[in-house]
């Protein structure tokens, strides 16, 4: 008798995107970290790995097999990271939750997507570049937008929370794991009727 032998030792791939190092920690630009961080939190689990210009992390959800994933080539380089374990873990891109920042939605809300465009990120836009597809479920977070049209948008994100954003914020925070989950465990289908 012949059992077909899985292709993956993991069942999903969940990406957090920012940049490394303590002057970007809080900022806008670093909501997927913040958010990734609190699934890890959650499932008792840190960043003990450092592979493929990656923090890599391990924890299960329900039945399932995860890593965790915080790219250490900052936010613009997020591809490479995100495409080499990929590649070696044979992890198709269907099964990677990519989780960043979205200046067009408010602090606070979510948006959960099967696939798209960039939508002008460079995080997102490195990896849909090197993977060649823009099938990629995510998970964008609302950092506000630029309070005006004359506000340099890189010093926006790189900005830091205000009190009153970073707690709404954190609602956000606690949504996009449950998101993550629910994507996990029940499909996109699911997690987009309940969290969009």
């Amino acid at each position: 008798m012949f059992f077909k032998k899985k292709e993956s030792a993991y069942d999903w791939l969940i990406v957090g995107l920012g940049n490394p190092g303590l002057q970007y920690e809080k900022t806008r630009h670093n909501a997927g970290f913040m958010v990734i961080d609190a699934l890890a939190e959650k499932y008792g689990v840190g960043f003990p790995k450092r592979k493929y210009d990656a923090l890599i992390g391990e924890c299960k959800i329900g039945d399932n097999r995860i890593m965790l994933v915080k790219p250490q080539t900052f936010m613009n380089l997020s591809g490479k990271a995100v495409t080499a374990i990929c590649s070696f873990y044979k992890i198709p891109y269907d099964k990677v939750i990519v989780m960043f920042d979205d200046v067009s939605l408010d602090v606070g809300k979510i948006r959960v997507r099967r696939k798209g465009s960039d939508g002008g990120h460079n995080g997102i836009k490195d990896i849909i570049e090197l993977s060649g597809t823009s099938d990629i479920p995510r998970i964008k977070i609302g950092v506000g937008k630029k309070p005006n049209a004359e506000y340099d948008l890189k010093d926006w994100v790189l900005g830091k929370f205000s009190k009153e954003d970073l707690d709404n914020f954190q609602k956000a925070t606690e949504i996009g794991v449950k998101a993550a989950e629910e994507i996990v465990k029940r499909g996109i289908d699911s997690a987009m009727n309940r969290y969009n």
